[in-house]
């Protein structure tokens, strides 16, 4: 089965504007299918790196490989990250190119599920001559089929009190907003896919951006993080709690945002001045929640029926998955608000015009004026910036909370 992303539109925007375009993203997101079904101007040579013949032909001689590729399709390299060599060759090809004063538009698409932003050497040879795109799991609007960008929709849209008839159950759309095979195939054994993508992430991707002797030792760390998922990150804390020295949790840490498992979202301060009744510390969150449910080795139905709690931080990073899938084009600053006596909103997201939208999640089937109060003080501080204040909850209507702020269904969404 073939879905659509919503990353589609900008990702040929950008390839047919730039020389090179890295599209990064988690193991098995769909880079290479994405991007061998993109309708493109040119016609598409694609290689994969996964071929141990091909990626030995590239160690050995990556200047002949690359000066053999055809000159007159875009030539797209699969998993460039496991081939170092490629960087600097690319580059004089690139260069080479332009001083010819040739077209140099759509020549090369890199895919890797590596951030390259996490090997700063190979990201400087290409430095002015690449965009970077990143390509998450499934949204639930791609999963469900919908494909409409419910961050848009919110910006460009006014809401209206009415009631959202859901026909989709929310633990089933929390589960196949995710990664497309095991979306697909209803028949796989989940846990052992996601051992496999895990064991995979350890043993290799890891391997290829950093110099560790025990990457298993990341496992202790996403365990712990699981736990406290949405929370604030208390470096000092985690470190004392693992058993870790700063330098070697400052790097596991970072090899899990870097291979995808996960990533955080800053504080938001104001930009005129930092404040210092602000909250400084970022908040972490998983890629993908089947993932962060197998590390917590539970189920998604157990903990909604067992641990509402857990379950509540669980559907917050379910929003944020989907906050960042939907803004992945880029254009959107994401961050969150939380004052020193506790007021908090878990995310706000402003634009290139620095229109803010507001969001907080709650997993219950009511929305109160309690729930709201960090929203008004977000408002009152933002002022005429304050696009609109949003409630994502479990019922099923939309219904105004006070001026700009509205309680609305999750099923929005995908809706």
């Amino acid at each position: 089965m073939f879905f659509n992303r919503l990353l589609s539109k900008t990702l040929k925007e950008t390839i047919s504007q730039r020389p090179l375009v890295y599209l990064n993203g988690a193991r098995q997101a769909g880079k290479s299918t994405l991007v061998q079904n993109l309708d493109l101007q040119k016609e598409i040579n694609y290689i994969t790196l996964d071929s141990p013949f091909i990626l030995s032909a590239v160690k050995t001689d990556a200047e002949n490989f690359v000066a053999e590729l055809p000159k007159d399709k875009i030539n797209i390299i699969d998993e460039v990250q496991i081939a170092k060599e490629l960087f600097p060759v690319l580059k004089i090809e690139i260069d080479r190119a332009r001083l010819k004063k040739q077209n140099i538009n759509q020549l090369y698409i890199l895919t890797g599920s590596a951030n390259l932003m996490a090997l700063p050497t190979l990201a400087s040879y290409l430095a002015g001559r690449m965009s970077i795109l990143t390509l998450y799991p499934l949204s639930s609007s791609e999963y469900t089929k919908t494909y409409f960008n419910f961050i848009e929709k919110l910006y460009s849209q006014k809401l209206e009190y009415g009631t959202i008839t859901n026909k989709n159950n929310l633990l089933d759309i929390m589960r196949n907003a995710t990664f497309p095979e095991i979306a697909v195939n209803k028949k796989i054994n989940r846990i052992k896919w996601l051992e496999d993508y895990l064991n995979t992430i350890l043993q290799r991707d890891i391997r290829n951006i950093a110099d560790i002797k025990n990457p298993e030792k990341i496992i202790s760390l996403l365990s712990f993080l699981a736990t406290r998922v949405g929370g604030l990150v208390n470096n000092s804390s985690i470190m004392k709690e693992i058993g870790l020295d700063n330098k070697t949790y400052d790097k596991y840490k970072a090899l899990a945002m870097n291979t995808f498992l996960t990533f955080e979202i800053k504080a938001w301060t104001p930009i005129t001045k930092i404040n210092k009744k602000f909250t400084k510390s970022s908040k972490l969150y998983f890629t993908d929640i089947n993932m962060l449910c197998y590390i917590l080795r539970d189920s998604l139905e157990d903990i909604y029926k067992n641990n509402k709690v857990i379950f509540g931080n669980i559907f917050k990073n379910f929003v944020a998955n989907e906050i960042i899938k939907n803004s992945a084009d880029g254009g959107i600053d994401i961050s969150y608000f939380k004052t020193v006596d506790n007021k908090e909103v878990d995310f706000v997201l402003e634009n290139r015009k620095g229109e803010i939208l507001a969001i907080e999640v709650k997993s219950a089937k009511i929305v109160n004026e309690r729930d709201v109060k960090a929203l008004t003080e977000l408002q009152k501080i933002t002022k005429d910036k304050f696009k609109k204040g949003i409630v994502f909850y479990t019922g099923n209507e939309i219904v105004p909370i006070k001026k700009d702020i509205w309680a609305v269904p999750i099923s929005y969404i995908w809706q």
